[in-house]
């Protein structure tokens, strides 16, 4: 109890920082090298898939449906506050590490989501699955997948998604004055309409707000960028030098750089840590290699696209070297400095739009969840209301133990996804060898469950037609 004590109060952060570091990286290497690096040489396929996506499955959940709801949960309130804080305390360097663990991650992206869509089961006209349901059926070990439904349902679901809420609660207190009770209420409120009204209507939310936020403040970004178009070289230059300068490595700054930089990519795009298989087992495609690539390209998204847009934001403003602890406040004091007062303003539209978005697709990681636990519709309404009370919660209370505690059961969850998908990968590996084939002989590739030798427990992939055996 002490042990878990000590980790939950900061004792023990470090050292296990460093172990989920380790295992995050190793297996992003190995999936990177077992894959033939698939993030960089099918890049152009994930696009024209992401393309493909957007028609939808007017019965189902569309491929783009789906890579909007993980988006939905990976980009939040960490891709303003989370990178701004990493610069501040690492150094400009600290942004290079950040796109490297990026680069590597999404390899690990592409195994857990391909394993996902391979385990997935049928809900209706739609589908569910993740970590829990391929650790059961391709692991047989119906223990492991309870273990991490409980500690992603507690941990995205419930606490998350209080630490979401009360970052909206805070920045709209702070900019417009509102009442922080009438903001938990209405909060409370259209949580409570959305996810009562089950995944398809989660999917059409996170479909349009997804789009929405991150291209508002991309297209800020680049405004600052363009009309700052001649600092450019200097800012990478700064990024680079900071990342392997003589100086940094004196000082100790390059590990400060290294650590923070890593950091911030890991938690931020969440890659191998299983929570964004749950969204990508929801699509109707015809082979799981196309929901992988897709669940790829969304840590590309993530971290090289938006948290880089707020690293460029505080860069090109010089705050950089400001002592301001609070992410949102130095982010919000750099917008002001290139854009004017109305900034502040944008920037609370703009947490409250990533921070509820986290919320809807956090809740829905924890829905699917429960149902692997125990299908029951009283289990789920009670579950429902947890989360809308914990949403409310958030709003009003501090959220420090929370947050550590979440901090936590994430890390033991990523520990048990890591293993599961390290067992697993083969898998992973034959269904991408399957698909590459089917595209050489100019095919649009479709998965049955004999394409991959030995393939037991499978549930939503039919059988190959006797002529195609």
């Amino acid at each position: 109890m002490q042990i878990i004590e000590n980790i939950i109060n900061g004792t023990n952060t470090l050292l296990w920082s460093y172990i989920l570091i380790i295992l995050l990286i190793g297996s992003g290497l190995y999936f990177s090298i077992s894959t033939k690096f698939v993030q960089f040489r099918m890049f152009g396929e994930m696009f024209r898939l992401m393309g493909e996506g957007a028609t939808g499955d007017k019965k189902g959940i569309s491929s783009f449906q789906a890579f909007c709801i993980s988006t939905a949960s990976r980009v939040g309130t960490g891709n303003l506050a989370g990178v701004a804080i990493a610069i501040t305390t690492g150094g400009p360097g600290a942004v290079f590490w950040m796109w490297l663990i990026a680069l590597i991650g999404s390899a690990s992206a592409f195994v857990e989501a391909t394993l996902a869509q391979i385990y997935k089961v049928k809900d209706g006209d739609t589908f569910r699955g993740g970590p829990a349901y391929y650790m059961e059926k391709a692991l047989n070990a119906r223990w492991m997948g309870i273990t991490f439904a409980v500690l992603i349902s507690l941990t995205f679901g419930l606490a998350f998604n209080s630490v979401q809420a009360n970052t909206i609660t805070s920045s709209l207190n702070n900019s417009f004055g509102i009442s922080k009770a009438l903001i938990a209420v209405v909060l409370a409120g259209i949580t409570a309409i959305i996810i009562f009204g089950g995944l398809k209507r989660i999917a059409k939310v996170a479909e349009w707000m997804v789009p929405v936020m991150a291209g508002a403040y991309i297209l800020i970004a680049l405004y600052i960028m363009v009309t700052n178009i001649t600092a450019i070289p200097g800012v990478f230059k700064l990024i680079f030098e900071s990342a392997f300068g003589f100086k940094e490595a004196a000082s100790g700054a390059f590990a400060a750089a290294m650590m923070n930089g890593i950091k911030r990519g890991l938690f931020s795009n969440e890659a191998g840590m299983g929570s964004a298989p749950n969204a990508a087992a929801t699509a109707s495609v015809s082979h799981p290699v196309k929901q992988g690539l897709i669940q790829s390209l969304g840590v590309f998204v993530d971290t090289l696209v938006i948290c880089s847009a707020t690293a460029f934001i505080i860069l090109l403003s010089g705050l950089y070297t400001s002592k301001e602890g609070n992410g949102i406040v130095l982010t919000q004091n750099a917008l002001e400095g290139s854009l004017g007062s109305w900034a502040g303003i944008f920037l609370a539209v703009i947490v409250f739009l990533f921070a509820f978005s986290s919320v809807v697709g956090n809740y829905y990681y924890g829905e699917s969840n429960i149902e692997f636990i125990k299908n029951n519709k009283a289990v789920l309404t009670i579950y429902r209301i947890a989360v809308v009370g914990m949403v409310a919660f958030g709003s009003l209370a501090e959220l420090s133990f929370v947050w550590n505690l979440a901090d936590l059961f994430m890390g033991l969850m990523a520990i048990i996804n890591l293993i599961a998908i390290l067992l697993l990968g083969k898998i992973a590996f034959s269904a991408l060898k399957d698909y590459t084939k089917q595209k050489a002989n100019g095919q649009n590739p479709v998965f049955y469950k004999s394409n991959i030798k030995g393939l037991k427990n499978v549930e939503a992939w039919e059988e190959a037609p006797s002529r195609e055996r």
